[in-house]
């Protein structure tokens, strides 16, 4: 299957990125792209005073414009991240929708960015966001799909248990910025394809150094063997992956990193 990443450009102009997601959607599905993934926030300018301002429901503008676009283009599609309104709070919401413009899931962003990096950056996303709290993986035609959130990818329990639900890809609509991305992007992505033996991707928007946030940008896909299949650099662009699952089976056989897990001596569960 083929894997197209949209590392588009986020403006001020909510009307504009919807057009934009629009064009590079159709423009990836043109390409023969079976799944296609939008950025982190692609529609809204990433800064705590806009999230609200910005936010919409499950049933708003933006999902159902997805859906149309899914169904138009007979792709699965990862559309990125919004923030979503319900009762009041706001989440960094990603919906991923079938070919058909069905809704097959919706991940919250469980882990929200609270840092204060000395000479850095400081960002407080639990200020104005509410974390999710559950591990999203879908089923689709060609395999089982995890979907994370940006600072999700920080903590390897998640795309461990992910791995353990079967999912053979990840992908991590994120926004790392020019503090972090320069630092541990590469790493990170590389780290949590090759402790699971699957197909990594993240997809960033792509950097505007006019912007209210500067994003890192270097949309990339890592293979089960940690190696990198498709790299952006920081502009605007689409970048496109082959999805091998013969590789995925291949690696696990050659190098039985999942079946070597001592339970015996430790244990990964997830809650209810």
């Amino acid at each position: 299957m083929k894997l197209a990443l949209c590392q588009m450009m986020v403006t001020m102009d909510k009307k504009y990125n919807l057009e934009q997601a629009a064009r590079m959607i159709r423009e990836a599905a043109s390409e023969g792209a079976d799944i296609v993934a939008l950025p982190e926030m692609f529609s809204c300018p990433y800064a705590n005073r806009y999230f609200r301002e910005y936010a919409e429901t499950c049933d708003g503008e933006t999902v159902k414009i997805l859906s149309a676009l899914a169904k138009e283009s007979g792709i699965y599609l990862v559309g990125g991240s919004i923030p979503e309104l319900e009762d009041e709070k706001v989440y960094n919401s990603s919906f991923i929708f079938g070919k058909k413009g069905e809704l097959l899931g919706v991940h919250r962003k469980v882990h929200l960015f609270d840092i204060d990096v000395e000479g850095g950056i400081r960002f407080k996303e639990s200020d104005t966001l509410t974390p999710g709290n559950g591990i999203t993986v879908v089923d689709t035609e060609f395999c089982k799909i995890g979907v994370a959130i940006c600072y999700d990818v920080r903590f390897p329990e998640m795309a461990r248990l992910m791995a353990l639900r079967g999912a053979e890809l990840i992908i991590l609509p994120a926004a790392f910025n020019m503090t972090t991305g320069p630092a541990h992007w590469d790493l990170t992505m590389r780290a949590r394809a090759l402790d699971n033996q699957v197909y990594f991707a993240a997809v960033s928007p792509a950097r505007d150094m006019e912007g209210v946030y500067r994003a890192y940008g270097n949309s990339c896909v890592a293979d089960p063997w940690g190696q990198f299949s498709a790299h952006a650099d920081e502009k605007e662009q689409i970048i496109y992956a082959e999805i091998d699952l013969k590789k995925v089976k291949k690696i696990r056989n050659e190098l039985p990193l999942l079946k070597h897990r001592r339970n015996d001596i430790y244990s990964l569960t997830e809650t209810e």
